[in-house]
């Protein structure tokens, strides 16, 4: 596999700032808490289709965003995927503001795992017996919270099914990171202008305009989906797959100690059990990872 010409500091640097911006969300999502999830997720999406399209006009990328406009097929794959990460936005903001921060944590814990399964369902991939035994792992983690915190199950499990989901979409779909936000935020946005039209006339009011800190929240929106996601995908290019793989942990990691330090959420025992089974199943991945990365290239006699 071949990199990018992007330095490998200023690569790493992409990758930490896209993580830290992710796992900073609950700090930020307090700017919004009292805002309604489906207002905040429509002008999530309002704010962040400008934004894309300037950026895509700054590359030259408008060449490609024409040809997927112009692609029934691509089209049609990105509608579903806007409506997958409809959903995760609307889930994940929900978690955040019910307080079920550990339960928002969890479900990226557990995403890379369903990616995993996804892959092995529908991509022809294979797994390693250690990547088995950590999709193994991660099972006991899950049925451990089952038998513990059934009530946030579904949360995690919704986050992670939708977001893995989203991914396998976006990866079989014939658009870049950028043109594909852009498009998905063009097919979501008659749905947030109609929401919007909506609660602004016949609903409970909107809350943008009412708080200056509480609008400086909302119009944030925007940058906070679009820059994370830009920099993800400019390190994905020139950094090797087994160090992206292990950066997609930090993250939940730094969720979970939101949650830990800075919420003061209780941590059951049940949740405890299966975040040390996640964790371990992660460390067994990324070892096995890092294993195979090591390993000469067999040469063709």
């Amino acid at each position: 596999m071949t990199h990018s010409p992007l330095g490998s500091r200023r690569a790493l640097s992409f990758a930490l700032g896209a993580h830290a911006i992710w796992g900073s969300m609950p700090i930020y999502l307090l700017l919004v808490h009292d805002v309604p999830v489906f207002e905040y997720v429509a002008w999530r999406t309002l704010f962040t289709l400008p934004l894309c399209l300037v950026i895509i006009a700054f590359r030259s990328s408008i060449g490609e965003l024409t040809t997927v406009l112009r692609n029934r097929r691509t089209m049609l794959t990105l509608a579903a995927s806007a409506g997958l990460i409809a959903v995760n936005w609307c889930l994940y903001v929900w978690a955040i503001q019910t307080d079920h921060v550990y339960a928002a944590s969890l479900g990226y814990y557990i995403l890379p795992l369903t990616m995993m399964l996804l892959g092995l369902a529908f991509l022809g991939e294979r797994l390693t017996r250690r990547q088995w035994g950590a999709v193994v792992l991660a099972g006991i983690g899950v049925a451990a919270l089952a038998a513990g915190a059934l009530t946030t199950l579904w949360v995690s499990l919704a986050l992670a099914l939708s977001f893995g989901t989203y991914g396998l979409l976006r990866k079989t779909v014939a658009a870049g990171p950028l043109v594909g936000l852009a498009v998905e935020s063009m097919v979501l946005a008659p749905f947030a202008i109609g929401f919007l039209g909506w609660s602004a006339n016949m609903g409970p009011g909107l809350a943008i305009g009412r708080d200056p800190l509480e609008t400086f929240g909302i119009v944030m929106g925007g940058p906070m989906t679009a820059v994370p996601l830009l920099l993800f995908a400019t390190a994905a290019r020139a950094m090797p797959y087994t160090v992206m793989g292990f950066l997609q942990f930090l993250s939940p990691t730094v969720v979970f100690l939101l949650g830990l330090l800075v919420f003061g959420e209780e941590l059951h025992p049940a949740q405890l059990a299966c975040f040390i089974a996640i964790w371990a199943a992660a460390t067994l991945f990324i070892w096995d990872l890092i294993r195979s990365s090591r390993r000469p290239a067999v040469r063709p006699v």
